[in-house]
């Protein structure tokens, strides 16, 4: 049974919840993510900033422009542990606006899952199941 940690990107962009707001989306931008979890120093997650976080300072970007990723950010971030069935995972993300959800183990974030990671892994697995049948 395939589960979030067999699926999840190990190597996780974060920040901290004092990186300047318009530095996290920089930070989004430059690689093309949409979405970047906030974290403590010891990788505990406190929150997600999102697209959906940030889209309000396209009009009001003057007066918030020194706000803080941790003003901005989602709390609690919704995450999955690393055991979590990878069909449970999909089920939540289907119902879950955000495209990427952090994976944790403790609380603290060891991966990030996005629903392109699962669209992906139902390829390899198609592939497979093919492959399997025409030996």
């Amino acid at each position: 049974m395939l589960q979030a940690k067999d699926v999840m990107t190990q190597e996780v962009i974060c920040i901290r919840k004092d990186t300047p707001i318009l530095e996290a989306i920089q930070i989004m931008v430059d690689n093309s993510i949409t979405g970047v979890p906030v974290v403590e120093e010891d990788m505990t997650l406190v929150g997600i900033l999102s697209e959906l976080d940030v889209l309000r300072l396209f009009h009001t970007h003057k007066q918030e422009r020194n706000r803080t990723a941790g003003e901005l950010m989602t709390q609690p971030a919704v995450s999955f542990e690393e055991n979590e069935r990878l069909l449970d995972v999909c089920y939540r993300l289907r119902d879950y606006p955000n495209r990427r959800v952090p994976v944790t183990s403790g609380g603290k974030v060891t991966g990030i899952i996005s629903r392109a990671d699962i669209l992906k892994c139902i390829l390899q697995l198609s592939q497979e199941t093919c492959h399997a049948g025409s030996e």
